[in-house]
């Protein structure tokens, strides 16, 4: 039984392989290249480095409002 479900197993990690051996691949140089293109592309709408209006801002510390 262990015999067959080694075999099986084998026959997995071999599918496996072949599926990866197929896939196109990027260097990593190219990929960073990409990544900073994008990333400088998209800095205007970035609210990490722009940040965000007081108007628009969901979480910005409720004001309270105190009768005397």
């Amino acid at each position: 039984m262990s015999g067959s479900s080694s075999v099986a197993a084998m026959k997995k990690v071999v599918q496996q392989l072949r599926l990866e051996a197929g896939l196109n691949r990027v260097k990593v140089s190219q990929a960073a290249a990409d990544l900073k293109q994008f990333c400088l592309q998209n800095a205007q709408h970035d609210p990490l480095l722009t940040g965000v209006s007081s108007s628009t801002n969901p979480f910005r510390s409720q004001k309270v409002c105190s009768f005397l």
